[in-house]
């Protein structure tokens, strides 16, 4: 079958396959006699101090090999990456998401896993199963997870009580979050109830997964779905009531932000953002967080990012074993500890819950039971695009939500069937 992606186009001009960059003698040539020095690529600099004792803990282990971070912000980051991919300077190893892992995998630019992690038996189990399937393609493993999130209800105690509402709990339905959200929004404070932003973690999948819908499924579009409109329509009615401010409004300002600033009463956001809610001392004085209410089902989105290996690395032995030593408990426990993220390792949280003890986070591991992974395919930002362009009207409260979703799918889908051209 003949791939015709964007990454393939970015390439073009190098080699993909593994085959045609090093072979196992090249690799070990290329480490032999002396220390092997393997550069690390990631865009999170909160996370930066983290990873660096991380890898002091892999380099006292394996004295022979030591590890360089290259920190790029993700403003850049995959367009340095895939510019270093076609110059043949990629990291070794590398951070992955969701978005792009089954367009790298697709165009053989990543190092398959699953041998390694046979023979050495890495924990792969220890991490949840709906994360780990995420970072495998074609009956093969590219990624192994590092951390994880998924995204519940952020809520301002101090403007619920001036409103008189009660805090939401597990109990909470949909529909009592949207009467919250008229009581709540104060026109004269200048308050909303919450915010419908579409992100492009958090956005509206979870309430399209809570009822009953789905976004991608088998390959086609579930945008169409009359229970994904459901969902969708949901988070609309709100702009039109007034109750959320329009799409059009954020164009400069995130709904993170109106949380923040105490604009917005709620906002659905990722567990990765507490260390944010508590740097800002409203939040953190007065903020919680709890489950996402419950629709026809109980749904999140599980999102993570992962650890991947370039085809193109001459120092694969030592990357393998940088990657192994980072999906085991000892790394995941460093990392628990610095109060960024979630360690996606079975039962290492309870350092990150302790780190922010003013918010119940436990409430973010809960949501496992339930956890659906981030919808992508090979060219995922091809359609996250049209979604953008498409529901852009209605979230602004200018058009049709239902007329715009089934235009989307349709499009969906033809960007869809591109993907195996």
């Amino acid at each position: 079958m003949r791939r015709r992606t964007l990454l393939a186009g970015a390439l073009a001009a190098t080699p993909l396959a593994a085959g045609c960059s090093t072979g196992g003698e090249a690799s070990g040539t290329a480490e032999a006699g002396g220390r092997t020095t393997l550069t690390y690529g990631m865009w999170d600099v909160a996370q930066a101090p983290g990873m660096q004792q991380i890898i002091k803990a892999f380099e006292r282990e394996n004295p022979d090999v030591s590890v360089e971070i290259q920190l790029t912000p993700w403003n850049t980051y995959w367009t340095t990456l895939r510019t270093s991919m076609r110059g043949g300077t990629a990291p070794d190893v590398f951070w992955m998401n969701a978005v792009n892992i089954q367009l790298y995998a697709a165009n053989g630019v990543l190092e398959p896993l699953g041998e390694h992690i046979e023979r050495d038996r890495t924990p792969v189990g220890k991490h949840p199963k709906a994360l780990v399937d995420i970072y495998a393609y074609d009956g093969e493993q590219y990624g192994l997870p590092k951390d994880f999130d998924t995204i519940g209800l952020w809520y301002n105690k101090e403007l619920f009580d001036k409103a008189g509402v009660k805090y939401p709990d597990s109990s909470w339905t949909w529909d009592d979050l949207r009467d919250a959200a008229r009581e709540l929004t104060n026109p004269k404070a200048r308050v909303y109830g919450i915010t419908a932003e579409m992100d492009r973690q958090s956005k509206f999948y979870p309430t399209v997964f809570g009822a009953g819908g789905y976004v991608l499924r088998d390959g086609r579009s579930g945008f169409a779905d009359e229970r994904s409109i459901e969902g969708l329509r949901f988070w609309t009615d709100l702009v039109d009531r007034g109750w959320s401010p329009p799409q059009s409004a954020m164009a400069e300002v995130r709904s993170r932000n109106l949380y923040l600033s105490e604009q917005t009463a709620m906002n659905y956001d990722l567990s990765a953002m507490a260390s944010f809610m508590y740097g800002t001392p409203a939040i953190k004085d007065h903020g919680g967080v709890t489950v996402l209410p419950k629709g026809r089902e109980r749904a999140t989105v599980i999102h993570g990012l992962a650890n991947v290996i370039s085809a193109k690395s001459r120092k694969k032995k030592a990357a393998w074993k940088f990657v192994d030593f980072m999906a085991r408990r000892p790394a995941a426990e460093i990392q628990a500890k610095g109060g960024v993220t979630i360690s996606s390792y079975e039962d290492t949280q309870d350092a990150w819950l302790k780190s922010m003890p003013e918010f119940d986070l436990r409430n973010f591991i809960d949501m496992l039971d339930y956890a659906v992974p981030y919808p992508s395919s090979r060219n995922t930002a091809v359609w996250e695009d049209l979604e953008y362009l498409l529901l852009g009207a209605p979230f602004s409260g200018k058009g049709n939500i239902e007329d715009a979703a089934r235009t989307l799918a349709k499009q969906m889908d033809r960007a869809l069937d591109e993907e195996d051209k």
